[in-house]
């Protein structure tokens, strides 16, 4: 089947096995195909095509919600709900989102870039639903990986005590982004292999049945019975005790399986769990032995040899160059430990995982818990480092607020994926984290110029005992600069001028500092003479060197990959403020106050007007405003 002509899911409730087999097929090569070209997670979608297809089979979407826990697993969905002729355009600008989209179908009921909230979100719509008297079915799909989340947690204890009806599947498939880790995780081990409980319950039921005027204590007995067998079959009732059926496990990829126990999950009253196991990249060999998560979301790649498309002898990345750094202070520092929500390998953290074995903590997709581990081990005298990206820091926030900052303690915050992200879009940009610190008591920021002095950052956080300090960097590789063999300390709170001008200062940090040399290039052939200063430290500001361009009167322009509300910007005209220079004259650009959606950085750069032509032009329409003052 041709599966860009889809234009909804009704059909399938017509169509035989051996059609449904058939198009799971299809579905599978035009994935392995498109996402070759495209990039994008290959590995969640392969493993749910099965489980999507029966899915939309049983239920009547969008009447019946259907709710995707992370949603790098809905790409099968968005085909068969009409989207397969945009998936040339996947992650692009202005292409087809790689995560459920409201405004893009009303097949997507919920939103989401980040795991662990489809059960909140299941037990709202379900409440909403019994309150308005409607009837539709409330479906969540939520993997193993995110069912450590807090917040999932929270909404099992709560739907357990509310019993309303709704269907949770959880699709197992003993990995999420990496390897899953923790006692939930054994737990559902257990449960993988007890598949023998459903046929011999169903086997008591039968012969109970078959017991003339069965009730009275023939019946207590019996459900006694009952209970002992599961509790000897299965290892952890950890579902049925929360008050959650328990329905499983059942093969992800055989759809008899799955109708079936779907079929009985929406015959049963009150919360069924529905454990589904399922093979994350079935059907491509390469993703198929994948173990550590590299075929969770990998860039283009050829089919035939399963080698990735990447740029020949290209700068080492910026992940790895922090992780290289962590590990050089580490062999000397035995103090230093890593603490990481899940992202090992996204952080580029396996060499140092291997060095430091026992100096190297996963605790899954846990972020909150991460940030006060973190501050547990510091009040130790140990030297945490919380390796994280940007987005998911968000998910951590009072935990940095309160059990980090307001004790001062010495934690290091490695964050990764600072600034925009590109491809993944709105949930994953990670242009807040500098407004949300910034505001902190005891809190350092600092992000460097190039691969170079990051490499002597980490350093620097590591060296600082003052309190909590973040070091930022961005996705993606380096410039290619040259690496000092030598780590050295920055002193806290300096700047550093990489162009002396007369005419205006444009400070910046981080990327954009290359953007906003190209643009003192451009202003130098119109004649105006424009400083670049690297404002590598966000908190605190370098005082001496603002009282140096106030007392110049110099107009300042300055420029950052981050939010503009209560960004660096921002920080700066407080700065004067509280000074006492109300005359001096500062203009901000930065990220506007709305979520960008995914591009190429490039492109969302363009679209927000943080171009070097764009710098260059709000620098010439300060001076005018300088000269009439001066």
């Amino acid at each position: 089947m041709d599966v860009t002509k889809i234009n909804n899911p009704d059909f399938l409730k017509r169509l035989s096995m051996d059609e449904m087999e058939g198009l799971a097929n299809d579905i599978r090569e035009f994935l392995i195909q498109r996402l070759s070209e495209t990039g994008g997670h290959l590995g969640p979608n392969l493993g749910v095509v099965e489980l999507t297809l029966v899915l939309h089979k049983l239920f009547d979407s969008p009447k019946d919600k259907l709710i995707w826990d992370v949603g790098h697993q809905t790409y099968v969905h968005k085909i068969l709900t009409g989207r397969g002729n945009q998936f040339g355009s996947l992650r692009q600008y202005k292409g087809l989102c790689g995560f459920p989209k409201r405004n893009e179908s009303e097949h997507d009921v919920w939103e989401t870039g980040h795991s662990s909230t489809s059960l909140s979100a299941a037990m709202g719509m379900a409440a909403a639903r019994d309150i308005q008297g409607k009837d539709a079915e409330v479906v969540a799909v939520i993997g193993d990986g995110a069912l450590t989340g807090g917040m999932a947690l929270e909404a099992l204890n709560h739907i357990g005590h509310e019993q309303k009806d709704m269907i949770i599947v959880l699709n197992d498939n003993e990995m999420s982004i990496a390897p899953n880790v923790g006692a939930l995780h054994n737990m559902l081990g257990r449960l993988r292999t007890a598949g023998k409980y459903k046929k011999v319950k169903d086997d008591l039921e039968y012969l109970m049945k078959k017991i003339p005027a069965f009730g009275g204590r023939i019946a207590s007995a019996a459900e006694r019975v009952k209970d002992t067998v599961k509790y000897m079959l299965v290892s952890g009732i950890f579902f049925e005790e929360l008050g959650i059926t328990y329905l499983g496990p059942v093969d992800g990829h055989n759809m008899n399986d799955l109708i079936e126990n779907l079929n009985y999950a929406k015959k049963t009253k009150g919360p069924v769990l529905v454990h589904v196991l399922t093979q994350k990249g079935k059907g491509f060999k390469p993703a198929e032995s994948d173990n550590i998560g590299t075929w969770h979301g990998p860039g283009p790649y050829k089919i035939e040899s399963g080698d990735f498309i990447k740029p020949v002898d290209a700068p080492p990345a910026y992940s790895k160059v922090a992780s290289e750094a962590l590990r050089a202070v580490a062999r000397n520092d035995d103090r230093v430990v890593v603490i990481t929500p899940a992202m090992v390998v996204g952080s580029k953290l396996v060499a140092f995982q291997k060095e430091f074995p026992d100096r190297l903590f996963d605790v899954g997709i846990a972020e909150q818990h991460a940030a006060t581990m973190s501050a547990g081990l510091a009040t130790q005298g140990m030297k945490p480092v919380l390796s994280i990206y940007s987005t998911f820091m968000q998910r951590a926030y009072d935990q940095i607020v309160h059990d980090i900052c307001r004790q001062n303690l010495n934690v290091v915050f490695a964050v990764d994926r600072a600034g925009l992200v590109g491809a993944d879009g709105e949930t994953h940009q990670g242009v807040f984290d500098v407004a949300f610190m910034r505001s902190l008591p005891n809190m350092t920021i600092m992000m460097g110029k190039d691969e170079n002095e990051l490499q002597h950052m980490v350093y620097t956080a590591l060296k600082y005992d003052k309190g909590p300090i973040a070091v930022r960097y961005p996705r993606g590789n380096g410039l290619g600069v040259e690496m000092a063999d030598e780590l050295q300390e920055i002193p806290i709170g300096s700047w550093e001028v990489l162009k002396e001008g007369k005419d205006i200062a444009i400070l910046s940090f981080g990327p954009m500092l290359q953007t906003a040399l190209d643009a003192a290039k451009r202003l130098q052939t119109d004649g105006v003479s424009a400083s670049v200063i690297n404002a590598r430290f966000i908190k605190p500001l370098d005082s001496g060197m603002l009282r140096k361009l106030a007392n110049m009167n110099m107009p300042i322009l300055t420029v950052e990959e981050s939010t503009l509300e209560g960004g660096f910007g921002s920080a700066v005209l407080e700065f004067f403020h509280e000074q006492g220079f109300h005359d001096m004259i500062v203009d901000r650009m930065g990220i506007p106050d709305r979520f960008i959606e995914h591009g190429s950085v490039k492109d969302l750069l363009k679209e927000i007007g943080l171009t070097a032509g764009n710098i260059a032009h709000h620098a010439k329409l300060l001076l005018p405003k300088h000269r009439q003052r001066a």
